[in-house]
């Protein structure tokens, strides 16, 4: 049922924990499952240098938001805000039918966090592409 990658990102989560002297943080909560996930990310020139994650939820979300920032670091933030949900499950492995609101949840706190990167360095206005696909 679950692809090796998967299962290894259960069972050895990359990039958990809190990170100190952050350059931009965001928080995400999800209503429906109550599980909430904040991510924290050290930024030069641009590109994402360090990423980390914590989260409260299920196996899945936590699958899901570790495998969000390993996709994230190393990348610019305009390339990071293009991840899709399709990049998530592809490097997950995770079969086509499946899905899960771990994927949303770790998108959305991605794209809150780089948009609080921005607010801290005077930067007010970004305008997103539909990003949802």
């Amino acid at each position: 049922m679950y692809s090796q990658k998967f299962l290894e990102l259960i069972t050895n989560p990359m990039n958990q924990g809190k990170m100190q002297n952050s350059d931009g943080e965001g928080t995400v909560e999800d209503p429906q499952s109550g599980a909430n996930c904040t991510i924290e990310i050290k930024v030069e020139f641009g590109i994402i240098k360090s990423i980390s994650f914590w989260v409260s939820g299920d196996n899945e979300t936590i699958a899901c938001c570790s495998m969000t920032t390993i996709l994230a670091k190393g990348k610019h933030l305009a390339e990071a805000l293009k991840i899709t949900k399709q990049d998530v499950k592809d490097a997950l492995e995770w079969s086509v039918e499946a899905d899960h609101p771990g994927i949303d949840l770790a998108l959305g706190t991605l794209r809150k966090t780089i948009q609080n990167y921005l607010l801290r360095r005077g930067i007010y206005h970004i305008q997103f592409e539909n990003l949802d696909s």
